[in-house]
């Protein structure tokens, strides 16, 4: 992909984005969604291969839909993502591949999906952004109530924000519209830093989740 096709590519996301938001906004009332009970629980009802001991040494985290889980109610999803460095592809490659794990396809977003010894899908997404090493680290220490390292909320918004789709969206919308007020200030902090041209639109997702927490 060239440079022209990169950035037709991220003006379209950005324009979903854009719409998401603007329709959304119209449409929605104050109390609009589930309850305040069902807001707040945080489960791990979904259990995902513990890559742990395969990827010892190796930094690595969860993200995508598991990692919301951690941020709002659990919600379904088909496979597993983790995020790693680039250059650490190759050594988490070979650690799969030595424990049963087949490697089906790559994806557009670079990467690869395999396929765990018990069936499940596992993607590895593989970046190279200055804040990932960081966003690795702090992941260690922030693990779910299975245990897995989870990508902390103001990296994890970084990804979905770079995504897009329509689930991304209603996604951030919902872990802002939950977050406490620190949380939220690290989250602007780290959109500032990496993602400036986007921070308006993380302003109208913590107004829209929040809209969502409100009585009606």
């Amino acid at each position: 992909m060239n440079d022209r096709e990169t950035a037709n590519g991220a003006n379209g996301r950005v324009a979903r984005r854009r719409e998401f938001i603007a329709l959304a906004t119209r449409r929605a009332r104050p109390g609009s969604g589930s309850g305040t009970a069902t807001l707040a629980a945080r489960t791990t009802r979904l259990i995902w291969p513990d890559l742990g001991q395969i990827l010892a040494g190796i930094p690595w985290a969860v993200c995508g839909a598991v990692a919301t889980r951690l941020y709002m109610p659990e919600r379904a999803t088909a496979d597993l993502d983790i995020i790693i460095l680039t250059q650490d592809a190759p050594s988490v490659h070979g650690q799969l591949s030595a424990r049963g794990y087949l490697r089906l396809n790559d994806l557009s977003i670079g990467g690869s999906t395999w396929r765990a010894p018990d069936g499940q899908a596992v993607d590895v997404i593989e970046r190279t952004e200055p804040w990932v090493a960081e966003a690795l680290s702090e992941a260690a220490s922030n693990l779910d109530g299975q245990g897995l390292p989870i990508l902390p909320l103001h990296f994890l918004v970084l990804t979905k924000l770079a995504a897009s789709r329509a689930q991304d969206m209603a996604d951030l919308s919902r872990m802002l519209g939950a977050a406490r007020d620190e949380a939220l200030d690290r989250v602007r902090a780290t959109v500032r830093e990496f993602l400036p041209g986007d921070l308006e639109d993380v302003e109208a997702l913590i107004r829209l989740g929040r809209l969502e927490t409100q009585d009606k």
